[in-house]
C-alpha cells in the first residue's frame, strides 16, 4: 500500500435525482456545481462569483433571505464597466443603474433557490479579508483598485461562525430541511505566502469543524484533505502547481458523489454519462443508415428514462439531426 486513502464520512442524508441545490464560494463550488449541472441537477451555481471568505458569502446569502441587495454605495467604475465591492467582477454594467438593475433581479432568485434547496454547498477559499479604508467595510473583491485603498486582515474562527450562525438561522426558518455541506478549498494562496496559506486555511478548517459539531444539519466533505493528504503529488495539479487537474478532479467528484448521493442518483449519473457521451458524438457520415439508426436509439433511451427530469432539450437536439 502506497498512500493512505481517506474514506469521507457518511451522513444520514442522500442526494436524489434532480434535487435543487446551491454552491457557493471560492473556485472549487464552480467545479461541483457545474458537475452537477452537467448531470442534469437543477444547481445554482456561485451565483455571487467566486467568493473567497467565507463570512462574506454567508452576508450575502442573509442578505437575500432578508430581501436586500448591495447598496449603491459599494459600486465602483472599474475600466468602463460598474462593479460592486461585495460580488465578484463578472457581475458587471455599463452603468450604476443597469447594475443595480441586475442584482434587483439576481437576489430575489437567490432567495427563492435557498428557501428550495435540498442542500447549500459553501467552499471557503481564505480567512483573509479586504477592508476598505474609507469605510472600514469588509470587501470580496477589491477590483485591481490600489492596494492603498485597503487593509489586509487575518479573519477568526469566531467571525466565521458567528457569520454562519446568523445566516443558519435565517436559512433554517426559510427552509428547515436543507443541509449545508462545508467544504474548505485544496487551492493555496500563494499571495499569501505558504506560512500564511497554512495559518489562513487552519482558521477556515477548524471553523467549519466547529459549525459541524454545533449544527445537526451541516456536514463537512474533506475536499481539502482529499487532494493534500490523500492523492498527495503534484501529478494531480494543474500547470499552476496550485488548483487540482483533472485526474483530481474526477476523483474528487467521485468521492463527492460516492458520500452524498443515493442509490438511484448514482445510477442515473452512469446512464446520464453514457447518453452525454451520445449527444457530444460527431459522425463521419452524418446522414449514413447508421447514425441515424444511432440517432433514434438514442431518442428512444432518452425519452424512457425513469427520471423526473427535462430532456427535451437534448432530444430536440438529436431529432434536429434526423433526415
Amino acid at each position: 500500500m502506497f498512500r493512505t486513502e481517506l474514506q469521507p464520512a457518511s451522513p444520514d442524508f442522500r442526494i436524489e435525482v434532480a434535487a435543487p441545490l446551491l454552491t457557493i464560494g471560492s473556485c472549487f463550488s464552480d467545479l461541483i456545481g457545474q458537475r452537477l449541472q452537467e448531470y442534469k441537477f437543477p444547481a445554482m451555481v456561485n451565483p455571487f462569483g467566486t467568493i473567497f471568505h467565507p463570512a462574506i458569502a454567508c452576508q450575502l446569502m442573509q442578505m437575500a433571505l432578508e430581501g436586500q441587495c448591495p447598496s449603491p454605495d459599494t459600486f465602483v467604475q472599474l475600466e468602463g464597466r460598474w462593479v460592486s465591492h461585495l460580488l465578484h467582477s463578472r457581475l458587471h454594467a455599463q452603468s450604476p443603474e443597469v447594475l443595480g438593475e441586475k442584482l434587483q433581479t439576481l437576489f430575489p432568485a437567490v432567495k427563492e433557490q435557498l428557501k428550495k434547496a435540498e442542500v447549500v454547498m459553501l467552499t471557503s477559499g481564505t480567512a483573509f479579508l479586504y477592508i476598505e479604508e474609507a469605510n472600514g467595510q469588509a470587501v470580496a473583491n477589491c477590483h485591481k483598485q490600489p492596494q492603498k485603498l485597503f487593509r489586509k486582515q487575518l479573519g477568526s474562527v469566531e467571525e466565521i461562525t458567528t457569520s454562519f450562525n446568523a445566516l443558519f438561522q435565517l436559512l433554517k426558518e426559510a427552509n428547515p430541511s436543507v443541509k449545508i455541506i462545508l467544504t474548505v478549498s485544496p487551492v493555496r494562496h500563494l499571495k499569501d505566502t505558504l506560512e500564511l496559506n497554512a495559518v489562513s486555511k487552519s482558521i477556515l478548517r477548524l471553523a467549519a469543524h466547529q459549525l459541524q459539531e454545533m449544527h445537526q444539519d451541516v456536514y463537512y466533505f474533506p475536499s481539502y484533505e482529499l487532494l493534500l493528504d490523500d492523492l498527495r503529488d503534484y501529478r494531480f495539479y494543474g500547470r499552476d502547481l496550485l488548483h487540482p487537474g483533472e485526474e483530481a478532479e474526477e476523483y474528487i467528484w467521485q468521492k463527492f458523489t460516492a458520500t452524498y448521493f443515493s442509490e438511484n442518483a448514482l445510477r442515473f449519473i452512469k446512464e446520464w454519462a453514457q447518453i452525454r457521451r451520445a449527444l457530444s458524438h460527431r459522425p463521419f457520415n452524418p446522414s449514413s443508415a447508421a447514425h441515424q439508426q444511432f440517432l433514434q436509439k438514442t431518442i428512444e433511451k432518452l425519452s424512457r428514462l425513469p427520471y423526473q427530469i427535462d430532456v427535451s432539450q437534448e432530444i430536440s437536439q438529436l431529432k434536429s439531426q434526423l433526415l
